[in-house]
C-alpha cells in the first residue's frame, strides 16, 4: 500500500542535521511543529494543538536543507507520511509521525528569501541531455 502524501506548513524546531549513509549518499532529519489556528469565541485567533513531526530528505534535497534552513524557519514541506510506534520504559507504546520529504521549501508568506540554483552532476552511467533551464530565456512577445 502507497504511503499518503501530504503538504505541511510549520516552524522548524531544531537545527537539521546532515548526515552521509556509509555508501555516501546525503541525509538531513529536522524536527518541525506545526498548528492549527483558529478563532476562539470571542473571534480572537488562537493555536489550536501541535503536531510535532520528524522530516528526513535526502541527497542533493538534504544538503540544500543544511545549507538553507535553521531552527525557527518557516516552511512547506511536501512528502509521505508514516507512523512508527515505540515501546516506552514505562510499558506504553507512543506512536510518532514522520515525513519522508520530497521537497522542502520556505514559507514565503513568513520570509524573504535568496534562490540559488544548484548544480547537479549526473548519475553514472547518465544519458545527459541539453538543459534549457541553463539557456537565456527567448522573449516571443507573449506575456505568460
Amino acid at each position: 500500500m502507497a504511503l499518503p502524501n501530504i503538504t505541511i506548513i510549520g516552524n522548524v524546531v531544531a537545527d537539521p542535521e546532515l548526515r552521509f549513509t556509509n555508501s555516501s549518499v546525503a541525509y538531513a532529519t529536522f524536527r518541525m511543529a506545526a498548528s492549527e489556528r483558529k478563532k476562539d469565541d470571542q473571534g480572537n485567533w488562537v493555536d489550536g494543538d501541535t503536531t510535532f513531526l520528524k522530516v528526513t530528505a535526502w541527497r542533493q534535497t538534504a544538503e540544500n536543507i543544511a545549507e538553507s534552513v535553521a531552527k525557527g524557519t518557516a516552511v512547506i514541506v511536501t512528502g509521505r507520511l508514516k507512523s512508527r510506534t515505540v515501546d516506552q520504559p514505562d510499558g506504553t507504546k507512543q506512536t510518532y509521525f514522520d515525513v519522508d520529504a520530497d521537497a522542502v521549501g520556505i514559507d514565503l508568506s513568513r520570509a524573504s528569501a535568496k534562490v540559488t540554483r544548484t548544480t547537479r552532476t549526473p548519475m553514472s552511467g547518465a544519458i545527459v541531455e541539453d538543459d534549457p533551464w541553463a539557456s537565456p530565456i527567448q522573449s516571443d512577445g507573449v506575456p505568460f
